[in-house]
């Protein structure tokens, strides 16, 4: 394509921005079947065709060729999109949207992007909020780690639901979805290394990501639990750092890259049968770090495995005891549809004497979490939420598992708004609790 095709007010630096990445060339993948639209959940709730995934790459693929005069539409839509890419696991193609998504928000956060009166915008307040809070607080651990004793503090003076009755319906909303801070002595940093017990059958090690140690440390403790009982040695390096997910999500690519080529010094090479994760969202980005960073991060991504692909594929020798609850076990999207894990943790919990596995409605849909996207779009999230809290309590259970904290955090939020004290738990709880010694 020559470059005299977008000879207009958005299209050079347009053409550049969507060209880096490859992401012209994956739009032209794209046949515009229609498959994916009932799979998305912008376009089930909105049923406009710009908010499905073949509209919006129709928008990125017209941005690059000249024909969309101001990308303010495709600003839009590429923010309103969950980035849940159940559109991938429905694609015949084999499109892969999310990385297209990524580089075309990275393009428009970077104003790579002009506005049909030939201006770059600059990112508002709200923006510049979000990144300084990823960029200085999420992957930088002390200062996360103060945050959230902050929080915590809050929370046991009650201001929180001071908070909750005085802010705006929008903050007001945002302080709903934080779950109760853990004690301390759920936050501390887990042994750098832990042996197996019984026979040696290897060794892993374990990410603990960001967001984990501070609102699910108890998780990454049950991951240790249950690897050292099932024979594996189990590391946790101490330099760690976060995965750059969040980032990648909101358009900060190459931030994303730096925290990604961390962990490669990190977790590269080295004695390892695995690298265990126990959140979706964790695993899914590290997979893809040779997409991100090239063959520098093949080796760390070959490695990775979430935590209940990693006990389904090695037939984890471990001894359940019963638990007599009723499950609902809902899908993350970055389980499901990123890394096409769905059965393994449904034949985890077969093997837990006496637990029902209750089935409800469209267990692989969105809850509508998709990162941070319940604080920057909050009215979308709870509309992609609402039917998700109207299956589980359709079905009835005692227990929902989830295998991502984004998602567990929005679905308990959504129950509780719904009337029902039902806990939200790890599936990796459950199996620990079950698999402890008698």
């Amino acid at each position: 394509m020559s470059s005299g095709s977008t000879e207009n007010e958005a299209g050079a630096p347009a053409l550049a921005a969507l060209l880096d990445g490859s992401v012209y060339g994956d739009t032209l993948d794209c046949v515009h079947c229609g498959l994916c639209l009932t799979s998305c959940p912008t376009y089930r709730a909105t049923g406009r065709e710009t908010s499905s995934p073949r509209g919006r790459v129709y928008l990125m693929r017209g941005l690059a060729e000249g024909r969309l005069k101001d990308p303010q539409l495709l600003e839009e839509e590429a923010f309103l999109c969950l980035g849940c890419r159940s559109c991938e696991t429905a694609c015949p193609s084999g499109v892969r949207y999310g990385e297209m998504l990524e580089h075309t928000r990275d393009a428009i956060r970077s104003g790579q992007f002009e506005t049909g009166s030939g201006q770059t915008s600059s990112p508002g307040l709200a923006v510049r909020i979000e990144r300084f809070a990823l960029r200085q607080i999420v992957p930088k651990a002390g200062r996360l780690a103060a945050m959230v004793s902050l929080l915590s503090l809050v929370q046991k003076l009650g201001l929180d639901r001071l908070a909750a009755k005085i802010l705006p319906a929008r903050l007001a909303g945002m302080v709903s979805l934080l779950p109760t801070i853990p004690p301390a002595a759920e936050r501390k940093r887990l042994p750098a290394f832990t042996p197996a017990e019984g026979e040696r059958r290897g060794r892993v090690a374990l990410f603990e990501g960001c967001i984990m140690p501070e609102f699910f440390g108890r998780v990454n403790d049950a991951a240790r639990l249950v690897l050292s009982r099932a024979g594996y040695e189990v590391v946790i390096p101490e330099t760690q750092g976060c995965c750059g997910a969040l980032q990648a999500h909101s358009g900060d690519l190459d931030f994303a890259r730096d925290l990604a080529r961390t962990n490669v010094s990190i977790f590269g090479g080295g004695d390892l049968d695995a690298i265990i994760v126990t959140s979706a969202g964790c695993s899914a980005s590290m997979r893809e770090a040779e997409h991100w960073i090239g063959d520098d991060g093949a080796e760390m991504a070959s490695g990775v495995r979430d935590i209940l692909e990693f006990l389904d594929e090695v037939d984890a020798e471990l001894t359940f005891s019963p638990v007599a609850k009723r499950v609902c076990y809902d899908d993350p999207c970055h389980l499901i549809h990123a890394q096409g894990i769905a059965a393994g943790p449904r034949r985890l919990f077969e093997k837990i004497p006496e637990l029902e596995l209750v089935p409800h409605a469209n267990p692989e849909a969105c809850c509508g979490a998709a990162g941070i996207y319940n604080l920057t779009q909050p009215e979308m999230s709870k509309r992609v939420l609402s039917p998700k809290v109207e299956a589980l309590v359709a079905a009835k259970p005692e227990i929902v598992s989830t295998a991502n904290p984004g998602c567990a955090m929005q679905i308990s939020a959504g129950l509780t708004e719904a009337g029902l004290d039902v806990p939200v738990f790890h599936p990796i709880e459950l199996l620990e609790e079950a698999s402890r010694p008698r």
